[in-house]
């Protein structure tokens, strides 16, 4: 095959992934009683081609997500981002904190208090509020970052006091689960943390994102609470490295 016709049956791929996934959000958004435009769905573009996150762009895809700082400052000046979200939900190091604020909408991945006081550092000096979601290490993984469940409220209220953020919500990857009904628990754990700390009314913290559900799992994500699902993979195909 010529590299036309292997990048428009990639292309094609690609549009009947979109299609599929988000006839899979539609049912489980109904399901768990909710409508579908109630679940965000975000594409994940680590490693992806700025060709192929253009066209899931021109498909209608409004909210994209990048794991590494460089990779995303590198690829957004030849993105169509008009109308586009740009969330980086890797972890970040302090190093490079003002790299990045300014350049995205929404740090989904903020798993310690220092990251929080840097990030709200940079967005000080740049005369902006940076929008952030906790991260949480629900499964207590030591191979992962992010808050351990028993820590999060404590945190929530230093960094809710930290100026230039805003807390929107919270993020979480559960374990590799061999039945759904672990893989449920977890996602219901963390649910049931989100609703109460929603209850709470803490000042500067808006639980308005709950964001759970991957290329794997994210139609249990769903059904166990979720309104924000990161999909790579599923969308682009497996990533080459």
């Amino acid at each position: 095959m010529t590299e036309k016709s292997l990048i428009e049956e990639k292309f094609r791929d690609i549009e009947y992934n979109l299609k599929t996934i988000n006839e899979e959000i539609a049912e489980a958004a109904i399901k768990s009683g909710r409508k579908p435009e109630d679940i965000d769905f975000m594409a994940v573009t680590k490693t992806v081609d700025e060709m192929y996150i253009n066209h899931a762009i021109d498909c209608g895809i409004t909210l994209i997500g990048e794991n590494k700082v460089q990779e995303m400052l590198r690829k957004k000046p030849n993105l169509k981002l008009d109308g586009v979200k740009k969330n980086l939900i890797g972890h970040l190091q302090s190093n490079k904190a003002s790299q990045i604020v300014g350049e995205v909408d929404m740090i989904e991945s903020v798993d310690s208090l220092k990251i929080a006081k840097e990030i709200g550092k940079q967005s000080v000096k740049k005369g902006i509020t940076t929008d952030i979601l906790l991260e949480v290490n629900i499964g207590r993984e030591e191979s992962k970052t992010g808050f351990m469940p028993e820590e999060v409220e404590e945190n929530l209220y230093q960094i809710a006091e930290i100026e230039g953020i805003r807390v929107c919500g919270l993020m979480t990857i559960p374990p590799i689960c061999e039945n759904n009904t672990k893989l449920c628990n977890f996602f219901e754990n963390i649910y049931n943390m989100y609703v109460d700390i929603d209850s709470k009314i803490i000042d500067n913290v808006y639980m308005k994102i709950l964001s759970m559900g991957m290329s794997g799992d994210y139609t249990q994500a769903i059904l166990c609470g979720s309104n924000h699902v990161r999909i790579g993979s599923k969308i682009f195909g497996p990533r080459i490295y």
